[in-house]
């Protein structure tokens, strides 16, 4: 179960801040694993997101950066309520009330849709492939009952202009479309509500990199435009920098390291996030790849004692074999998951 001490994974209360958006508080998603034969009992868990906290301001885009199986994608949907939290809160600013998305019943949680999307990795996959691009952008609506007829037909049309599509394209079906329209047709799907709050499931990592940019470069705008709050998952570091205002690093289902997008990449602190850095491609054939890292990501259903990192960890030091480290505050917007910055490593 979550601990107690040390699970802020966000700056300090500052009154110059304004009121979060999202609150994460201790949220937890366990898979229980069964055994073979006919009462198939629970034989072990897997901690795929463990005591994750962390807040969220209006306007921000938070990167959340890790290896395969780090649990972002888990988080990610946990937060919207598209996988139930085995423990843990998650606080949602709503027209101007918190409201505990965690402990919400189904009915109560479908209203609250209209301000929290998503846009998922595969854009060949998310879009019904029996379904007109008019009718995939235009179904939020139609389910929501917030637009009809000419009306419901202005509001697709728009978005689709402002996603770089033409009105004449709403006819189509997504079959017809490249990997970036069929990306942008999801993103016009996720903005129609005009939600506070958006999460983009690696976006980008299904494109063609020759496009990658110009859907980046999308996002980027239509942040601006509608004022959005967006986490943004991704396995490229090199995008996260370009894009993001703050990145969460993550490992084993817990967050490591949080920081200002130009504080982690200019100064990393944790050995995880540097070798993370260490692994992005510089444009220098001179250059001598600098990845160190070995071995394979912590099973969640059989981690290490101690610290999750520490049989990869280079500058492991004797508490990280015992004591699991709690997220500290380094300054009043960096926070880090690790015995190298404690006061005592002899324990």
């Amino acid at each position: 179960m979550p601990s107690q001490t040390g699970q802020i994974a966000a700056p300090p209360d500052d009154t110059a801040r304004p009121e979060p958006l999202l609150r994460v508080r201790g949220l937890c998603k366990y898979f229980p694993i069964h055994g073979k034969g006919l009462l198939q009992r629970v034989v072990g868990t897997v901690r795929a997101v463990d005591d994750v906290s962390f807040d969220l301001p209006p306007g921000e885009m938070l990167g959340l950066v890790g290896e395969s199986g780090s649990g972002k994608t888990t988080l990610a949907r946990t937060i919207l309520r598209a996988i139930d939290p085995t423990a843990g809160e998650v606080w949602f600013r709503s027209n101007g009330r918190p409201v505990n998305l965690a402990a919400l019943p189904p009915k109560r949680l479908k209203p609250l849709r209209t301000q929290m999307q998503m846009i998922f990795q595969d854009p060949f996959s998310s879009l019904n492939p029996r379904m007109t691009v008019g009718d995939i952008v235009g179904e939020p609506l139609v389910v929501h009952r917030l637009a009809r007829g000419s009306e419901l037909k202005r509001r697709v049309d728009d978005m689709l202009a402002r996603v770089g599509l033409k009105p004449e394209h709403a006819g189509r079906y997504p079959h017809a479309f490249s990997g970036g329209q069929r990306q942008r047709i999801g993103i016009a799907r996720a903005l129609i509500l005009e939600p506070s709050l958006v999460i983009a499931d690696e976006p980008v990592s299904a494109l063609d990199v020759s496009v990658q940019a110009q859907v980046i470069n999308l996002l980027g705008e239509l942040k601006e435009e509608f004022q959005l709050t967006c986490i943004f998952v991704a396995h490229d570091l090199s995008v996260v920098k370009h894009i993001c205002d703050r990145v969460a690093v993550m490992y084993a289902g817990k967050i490591v390291e949080v920081a200002p997008s130009d504080e982690l990449f200019d100064a990393p602190k944790h050995p995880y996030t540097r070798a993370l850095i260490s692994a992005v491609p510089y444009p220098d054939p001179d250059r001598p790849m600098q990845f160190a890292l070995a071995g394979e990501i912590a099973d969640p259903a059989n981690l290490p004692p101690g610290c999750s990192f520490h049989p990869r960890c280079t500058e492991c030091v004797k508490p990280c074999k015992a004591t699991r480290p709690e997220l500290i505050g380094l300054t009043q917007y960096r926070q880090i998951a690790c015995h190298l910055y404690t006061q005592d490593r002899s324990v």
